[in-house]
């Protein structure tokens, strides 16, 4: 079934998106925590820290928003599919059925 193949890919790109981003954080995280040990004074090394942490909370829930949103995503177009592939079954029985109701209405 190809259909469930855009939905696995769906999953699959937005993992992808998911480690890509999380290593940005972590990468932006490191070098703010760079910048926090080579401060002169211990009040601009704690807001570094602060900020740090700040990024990496920030960047954590981004990351959880971007896999709830695909996650989603896929599910909807997997219940969509599944939806037409029964809509389309249904259509196909029916036009059977209502070419005999009406053979029988012309023949009387």
């Amino acid at each position: 079934m190809a259909e469930a193949d855009l939905d696995v890919a769906i999953r699959q790109f937005a993992k992808a998106q998911n480690k890509s981003l999380m290593a940005a954080v972590k990468k932006r995280r490191d070098q703010i925590m760079a910048r926090a040990a080579k401060a002169r004074d211990k009040e601009t090394r704690d807001r570094l820290r602060l900020i740090a942490k700040s990024t990496m909370e920030l960047g954590t829930a981004a990351a959880r928003r971007l896999q709830n949103s695909a996650e989603i995503t896929a599910d909807s177009y997997a219940r969509a599919i599944r939806s037409a592939a029964e809509e389309a079954a249904a259509a196909a029985k029916k036009p059977a059925k209502k070419a005999g109701k009406a053979d029988k209405t012309k023949e009387s």
